[in-house]
Order: C-alpha cells, then sequence, then structure tokens
C-alpha cells in the first residue's frame, strides 16, 4: 500500500477557465435557473437564451423543463434534437448534440472528472459528442471524451465510459455493446 493519500486542500484548479467573466457566468445561473432548471415550458425563448449566450443551437430543438445546463457557450445542438426532464449537461468541455440526437430524461453528459491517481486529485476535463441519432437514454452517463458514434444508444441507467461504435446498442456500467441497431422506416 502506499503512504501517499488524497490531500484535498492542496486541490487546484486556476489554469480551468470557463470561457466567461464571472459576471457572465452568474448572470447565466440565475437564467439557467429561471428558465431551464424551472418548469418553464416553452421552447422558443429557450432556444434564444442558449443562443444569446453563445450556444450554437440548429432549428427544432425540443428542451423539456427541469434541464440544467452548466455553460452554454461550450454547448453546440444541431437540427431537430431532443433534451428530456431532469438532463443535466455538465458541460466543463465543449459538448456537441450533432441532428436528431436524443439526450433521454435524467441523462447526465459529464465533461470534468478527477484525477484519481494524484495526491491533489486534480480536474480532468473532456469534450463530448452525440453524433447523428445518437441515443442517451433515460437515467444514463456519459463520461469525458466519449463519443456516441452514428445511431447508437445507451440504455436506461447505463454508464459509457468510452466511445460507443456507430448502429449498435450498448448496456451496463461500464456499458458493453449489447446487439446492432436496426432502424426501419
Amino acid at each position: 500500500m502506499s503512504a501517499l493519500k488524497t490531500d484535498l486542500s492542496s486541490f487546484n484548479n486556476d489554469w480551468y477557465k470557463p470561457g466567461r467573466s464571472t459576471l457572465v457566468i452568474w448572470t447565466w445561473y440565475v437564467i439557467n435557473y429561471a428558465f431551464f432548471k424551472s418548469s418553464f415550458p416553452f421552447y422558443g425563448p429557450k432556444r434564444f437564451l442558449l443562443r444569446l449566450f453563445g450556444a450554437k443551437v440548429g432549428k427544432g430543438l425540443i428542451i423539456k423543463p427541469h434541464v440544467s445546463i452548466k455553460y452554454p457557450w461550450h454547448l453546440v445542438i444541431g437540427d431537430h434534437v431532443w433534451i428530456g426532464e431532469k438532463a443535466w449537461i455538465d458541460n466543463l468541455g465543449k459538448v456537441t448534440l450533432k441532428s436528431n440526437s436524443c439526450v433521454s430524461q435524467g441523462a447526465l453528459l459529464l465533461c470534468g472528472n478527477h484525477n484519481y491517481k494524484k495526491t491533489t486529485f486534480d480536474l480532468l476535463v473532456g469534450e463530448i459528442t452525440l453524433e447523428e441519432g445518437a441515443w442517451a437514454g433515460a437515467m444514463t452517463v456519459v463520461c469525458p471524451g466519449v463519443r456516441m458514434g452514428a445511431n447508437s444508444l445507451l440504455t436506461v441507467g447505463s454508464i459509457a465510459t468510452r466511445s460507443l461504435d456507430a448502429d449498435w446498442i450498448y448496456q451496463g456500467n461500464p456499458a458493453r455493446k449489447l446487439k446492432q441497431r436496426e432502424l426501419r422506416s
């Protein structure tokens, strides 16, 4: 066993810059609470506010109530994307939701983590991408650095710790290939 121990008093993430001033960040937190984390049901104003704060948003975004978005300026959304109730986009890094992708209710897109091998518990940040038609099912977790391939599906309650191949269904913790996803018209 190692004599070294985690020392949270030495944690320092001064290197991390969210990309906006403190005033903009705090203003966003108020907007996020009032319009996104609340029961506010209207999609149009939410699209407008995301764009106002720097998100790139395509047409037809459906964003349900009780959604939390950390930093909209790190968010790229294609056309006809769905974001379900209580989804949490914890985007310390860039999150890209390509056209026709879906983030179901309660899903967590988690761009940050900590280096468990370091006594200083250093912050780690990675981007997340959901390719065209990818679907993060209800109560799933997508970890930093994960790319969900086109038309991939992460089933209910599963955790993606690695990138997912296109056209496959994944299940479990950690998520493993279950079977091919075959779409029909």
